[in-house]
This record gives C-alpha cells, sequence and structure tokens, in this order.
C-alpha cells in the first residue's frame, strides 16, 4: 500500500500544489511586517532550491557535493522553508497546519520512494545515507567535497528551470501584496 501510495503522492503533489495556492490565498490576512518577517524563510528557500539544482544530475549518480554533503534532500528542504516562509506571510494558523500535513502525508513518503530507487540504482547510496541527515542539515558537510566536477553548474540550474521557482515566488508575493492592499482599499 505504501508504494502505491508514493506514486500517487508524486504524481499529486505539484497539481495538489496549485490547489494548495487557492486555498492559500482565500485564506492569506497578510500585512506588510509579515510579509517582510517571510522573507526571512522564503529567501533562503529559494537560494537553497538553487544552489542544490545546480549540483543534481538526477538518475544519473549520488550528488554528494554543495549542499547535498549537508543533507540528502536540499531542494525539499528549500520548498519548506519557502511553503512556512508563505505561511508566516499569511498569518494563518490554519495554513501552517495545512502545510505540515501536506509535507506529512505527501513528502515523506515520496522521498521514502525515492530513497529506495537510489538504493536500488547506486551502490553507494546506503553508505552516504549513513552519514549525511535526510532533511535536517548539519552545519559541516558529512562527506567529503569532490574536487573534479563537483561544483555549482548553472546549466544544471537551467536545465531543472530551477528559475520557476523564483517566479512562483515574485507571482504569489504580488498576490499578496495585491490582497494587502485591496484589504486597505475597502
Amino acid at each position: 500500500m505504501a508504494g502505491g501510495w508514493s506514486r500517487i503522492a508524486r504524481r499529486i503533489r505539484v497539481p495538489l500544489g496549485f490547489v494548495f495556492a487557492a486555498f492559500f490565498l482565500w485564506l492569506a490576512r497578510p500585512s506588510a511586517q509579515f510579509l517582510a518577517w517571510s522573507l526571512l524563510l522564503v529567501l533562503p528557500g529559494l537560494w537553497l532550491r538553487g544552489y542544490a539544482s545546480g549540483y543534481v544530475n538526477k538518475n544519473a549518480e549520488v550528488t554528494m557535493t554543495g549542499p547535498y554533503a549537508h543533507t540528502r534532500n536540499p531542494l525539499y528542504l528549500g520548498s519548506m522553508l519557502m511553503a512556512f516562509g508563505f505561511a508566516l506571510a499569511a498569518r494563518s494558523v490554519w495554513i501552517a497546519v495545512a502545510l505540515a500535513v501536506l509535507f506529512a502525508v505527501i513528502y515523506v513518503p515520496v522521498i521514502r520512494s525515492e530513497e529506495a530507487f537510489l538504493r536500488s540504482r547506486f551502490a553507494g547510496y546506503d553508505a552516504y545515507a549513513e552519514r549525511v541527515p535526510r532533511l535536517v542539515p548539519r552545519l559541516r558537510p558529512t562527506m567529503a567535497q569532490a574536487a573534479d566536477g563537483g561544483g555549482f553548474s548553472g546549466a544544471l540550474y537551467r536545465k531543472h528551470r530551477e528559475y520557476n521557482a523564483l517566479i512562483g515566488a515574485a507571482a504569489l508575493y504580488a498576490a499578496l501584496i495585491l490582497k494587502l492592499l485591496w484589504r486597505g482599499a475597502s
């Protein structure tokens, strides 16, 4: 059953994100102060996603350098930072609770499924997983940084179209600002 749900979770996570965005905008009660505070989570989340996408060569290797030397899932961690930053901007406990539930129900099975795939495909994954935490990063890298080809790649960043996260965040902030202005005018 868990394998079936993880397949479903992988398929619905992006469309569900758009549905959640509508729910988010409906419940959001932004203020200028909370919009500003939210940047403390959203900007590092955007940076982490962008930085990680420039390292990962999906399905071709186990990436162990850059942010992957600190956490096995920097892309998901970046997404979580962004999501909870936007929950802060929205000033809604319900949004924060819904996000926590969604991450637990959708992303935990997806992460486990991806790990099972990596274990089956790459012999070194188990050793990597023993040394590098799944989600909460260690401040010091736990893996040796590779000197050969282990650096950030702008080509990989573009290939993964990670700039879409920046565009989406800007659009969401624009919608929140419009809602704030509209509420102030009414």
